[in-house]
C-alpha cells in the first residue's frame, strides 16, 4: 500500500457506532474525486503532450539550444503527472520517481543500489523480477540473449520478500535476481543444454556448486542466457552466441552485432539490465572477450577458485565460473558469493586462505597508488591490424591514468614465453585430451541421461543424426573430430603431460609469473583483446575493464562473420583493459580495476542502439495503482 495515502479502515473493521460516520466521510471522498476527475483528466493530456515534446528533445544531444528547453519541459510534465496522488517523474539517468522518491534505472544500477531499495521498501524482489522479465521480453526477440526463465523465479522472490518483512536475511545477495550461462547446471524446473538439443531432458541430481552458492547467499535465479554451443567447442565454422536451443545472439552496440563468446548471452544480458549480473564460464578468453566487447567488467578467477561441479566441462586445467557485470563491484559481489572450497572439485583444495577474501571490501579509491604495472608490450602486435590502432593508442593513453593514481609503470616488458608459444599448439592437445576425459564424467553424473550420451564419440554420432536440430552439417563437428583424431584419448597419458607442461613452462616462469617476480610487479596491464591466452594456459586470473569504443567517424569497415550474419566489428564497438596477477590474487586485482573504474568512467558513455523500455518504477506503479484501485473499490 502507499505509504503517502491515509489509510482509511473498511466497514468490516470499524465498529458499529462509527459506521455511519466512516459511510459519510467514504461518500464525501468519491464526491470529491469525481468533482476534479475532469480537471484531472485535462491536466493529464496537457502533461502527456509536454512530456512527449521533452522526450523527443532530449534525445536530440547534439543541439545545445534545446537541452535546456528539455529539461524545462521534463520539469514541467513532472510537476504536472497526476494520477491517483502519484507524481511520476522521469529523472536524467533514466529511472524513474513516484512521490519524490527515485528508482534506479535498471540499464544501469548497481547492487547497491538494489539492495539500498530493498532493505527499505521502496521495491520488492518480486517487482525486481517483473521487472527484468519485461524488459526481457522487449528485446529477446532481436537479440536472442536469454533461453529460459525460470518459472519459480517470482515465487521464491515471494519468498525472499516475506523472509525480509520479518527481518530475516538470506545472505548479502537477498533478493537479487542472476542470470546463469547454459552450461551451469540447476535443479529445478529448467533444462541444462549447453545450447544443444542432446542435452533437452537430461536432469543433474543437485544445483551446482556455484548456483547452491548463490542460492544460500540469497540470490534468485533468474533464469538462463544463450551461449556459443558447447562453449564454443564443437565447430570450427560456426558463430559466436550460435546455439541450436537458442538461436543466434546478438549484441546491443550496433546491429547484428557479434557478441563474443561464449558466454554470449550472459554479456548481452548484463550490459542492457536483464538481470543485476550473471554467471559466465571461461576455459580462453569466454568471459573476458564478451565482457569487454558488451562494455561489461568481466572477473576470469583462478582455476580452483570456484566449483566447476555440475558445470558442462571443456577442461579440468582451464575452466573456472566468474562474473559478468556492469560494475567491479557488482562483480565482485557475486565472485564473494561464488568461491571457495567444494570437495567435489579437488582443484579448489588448493585455495590458500581459510576463507574467502571479502571482495566487495577490495573495491576501494587508491588502491593503484604505489603498486607497480608492467606492460608486457611483446603481447601487444605491433603495429596492431586495423582497427586495433585505435585500441592501442587509447591503451597507451590509458597508462597515464595510471600514473596519475601514482602506480608505477614499468613499460615495454619481454615475455619470452610468447615465441615459445608460437612455436607449438600445445594448448589444443591439452584441450582436446582433457575434453574426452571430462565430457564422460559429467554424462556420468546425471540422473537422466534421454540420449544416452556416454562419451565424444557418442555426442559426435548423436549431433549428426540430428542434423536437422544441430544445424549440421553447415555447423560442422570438426572440433570434436580434431580431438579425436588429435589424441584418441585422455588427459592421462604422456603425450598429454608432455604438452601441459610445456604450454605452463611458457605461460609461467617464462611468462605471467616470470614477469611479475622478475620486475617485483603487482600486475601486469594490457588491452582485453590481447590478455586471455596466457592466464588461460597458466590459470590464473584477470579482470577486464571498460576502456573505450571504437570511433563513429566511418574509419572503422565493418566486418561481417563467415556466414555474412554477424558484424564483427563497427564504430561504437566497445573494448577493455585487463589487469593479470598470479594465482589467487583476485583482491589485488579487483582493487586495481576498481580504483581505475572509478577513474574513468567509461561505460556510462557508450550508448547501446536498442534497449528495453521498462523500469523498476513503471512496476511498482502499476502495482501502487492496482492497490489504490482495490482500496477505492472496498
Amino acid at each position: 500500500m502507499d505509504k503517502s495515502k491515509e489509510a482509511i479502515p473498511g466497514p468490516g473493521r470499524v465498529s458499529k457506532q462509527n459506521k455511519e460516520i466512516y459511510l459519510r466521510w467514504y461518500l464525501f471522498r468519491r464526491r470529491l474525486r469525481s468533482s476534479f476527475f475532469s480537471i484531472v483528466l485535462i491536466t493529464n493530456l496537457f502533461a502527456l503532450g509536454i512530456l512527449t515534446i521533452g522526450y523527443y528533445c532530449r534525445e536530440q544531444t547534439d543541439t545545445m539550444l534545446i537541452s535546456p528547453v528539455c529539461k524545462a519541459l521534463a520539469v514541467t510534465a513532472s510537476f504536472f503527472w497526476i494520477h491517483h496522488g502519484q507524481a511520476v517523474a522521469t529523472p536524467q539517468n533514466g529511472g524513474t520517481t513516484i512521490n519524490g522518491q527515485e528508482f534506479p534505472s535498471l540499464l544501469n544500477a548497481e547492487i547497491h543500489d538494489l539492495l539500498e531499495g530493498l532493505n527499505s521498501g521502496l521495491f520488492t524482489s518480486v517487482d525486481l523480477v517483473n521487472a527484468y522479465i519485461a524488459r526481457i521480453n522487449e528485446v529477446n526477440s532481436t537479440l536472442k540473449a536469454v533461453t529460459q526463465i525460470n518459472p519459480d523465479a517470482l515465487s521464491i522472490a515471494a519468498d525472499l520478500d516475506a523472509a525480509r518483512a520479518a527481518g530475516t536475511s538470506h545472505g548479502p545477495l537477498h533478493g537479487i535476481p542472476i542470470l546463469l550461462k547454459d552450461s551451469i547446471a540447476t535443479f529445478d524446473k529448467m533444462p541444462n543444454t549447453a545450447g544443444s538439443y542432446a542435452l533437452v531432458g537430461a536432469k543433474v541430481p543437485e544445483d551446482s556448486t556455484v548456483v547452491a552458492k548463490l542460492r544460500q547467499a540469497g540470490a534468485i535465479i533468474l533464469g538462463k542466457t544463450n551461449l556459443s554451443q558447447w562453449a564454443n567447442f564443437r565447430s570450427f565454422n560456426t558463430s559466436n552466441g550460435w546455439s541450436s536451443t537458442g538461436g543466434q545472439t546478438e549484441g546491443a552496440y550496433f546491429p547484428k552485432q557479434d557478441p563474443s563468446g561464449s558466454s554470449s548471452g550472459s554479456g548481452v544480458a548484463s550490459s542492457l539490465g536483464l538481470a543485476a549480473a550473471s554467471l559466465g564460464t571461461e576455459t580462453h578468453g569466454s568471459i573476458l572477450s564478451p565482457a569487454q566487447i558488451n562494455n561489461l567488467v568481466g572477473i576470469k578467477p583462478t582455476v580452483g577458485l570456484t566449483s566447476r561441479y555440475l558445470v558442462v566441462p571443456i577442461s579440468e586445467r582451464q575452466d573456472t565460473i566468474g562474473p559478468m557485470a556492469r560494475t567491479v563491484k557488482d562483480a565482485a559481489y557475486l565472485l564473494s558469493a561464488i568461491s571457495g572450497q567444494d570437495p567435489k572439485d579437488n582443484y579448489t583444495s588448493a585455495i590458500p586462505f581459510p576463507a574467502v577474501p571479502d571482495y566487495v571490501a577490495a573495491c576501494q579509491l587508491g588502491s593503484l597508488a604505489g603498486k607497480r604495472i608492467g606492460i608486457p608490450r611483446n603481447l601487444i602486435p605491433s603495429p596492431p591490424p586495423p582497427p586495433f590502432q585505435y585500441i592501442a593508442s587509447t591503451f597507451n593513453a590509458a597508462l597515464e591514468t595510471l600514473r596519475q593514481a601514482n602506480a608505477t609503470i614499468i613499460d615495454d616488458l619481454y615475455l619470452p614465453g610468447q615465441d615459445l608459444m608460437n612455436l607449438g599448439p600445445y594448448q589444443m592437445h591439452v584441450l582436446n585430451a582433457d575434453f574426452i576425459s571430462a565430457l564422460p564424467t559429467y554424462f556420468n553424473l546425471l540422473t537422466a541421461n534421454p540420449e544416452n550420451l556416454t562419451d565424444l564419440p557418442s555426442l559426435v554420432n548423436w549431433t549428426k543424426s540430428h542434423g536437422h536440430l544441430e544445424h549440421y552439417p553447415e555447423r560442422d563437428t570438426a572440433r570434436w573430430e580434431s580431438a579425436l583424431t588429435d589424441t584418441g584419448h585422455g588427459n592421462d597419458s604422456p603425450y598429454y603431460w608432455g604438452n601441459y607442461s610445456a604450454q605452463v613452462f611458457a605461460a609461467g616462469p617464462q611468462g605471467i609469473l616470470g614477469a611479475l617476480k622478475n620486475h617485483s610487479l603487482d600486475a601486469l596491464v594490457l588491452p582485453t583483446w590481447w590478455s586471455p591466452t596466457m592466464p588461460a594456459l597458466l590459470g590464473t586470473p584477470v579482470v577486464t575493464v571498460p576502456l573505450g569504443k571504437l570511433p563513429n567517424d566511418g574509419s572503422v569497415v565493418e566486418e561481417r562473420d563467415q556466414f555474412g550474419e554477424l558484424v564483427r566489428s563497427a564504430g561504437n564497438q566497445p573494448f577493455g583493459i585487463s589487469f593479470v596477477g598470479e594465482g589467487f590474487s583476485e583482491e589485488k586485482l579487483i582493487g586495481l580495476a576498481y580504483d581505475f573504474e572509478q577513474k574513468t568512467k567509461v561505460r556510462e558513455r557508450v550508448e547501446v542502439y536498442i534497449k528495453p523500455k521498462t523500469e523498476l518504477g513503471d512496476v511498482v506503479r502499476k502495482r501502487l495503482q492496482k492497490q489504490a484501485a482495490k482500496t477505492d473499490g472496498q
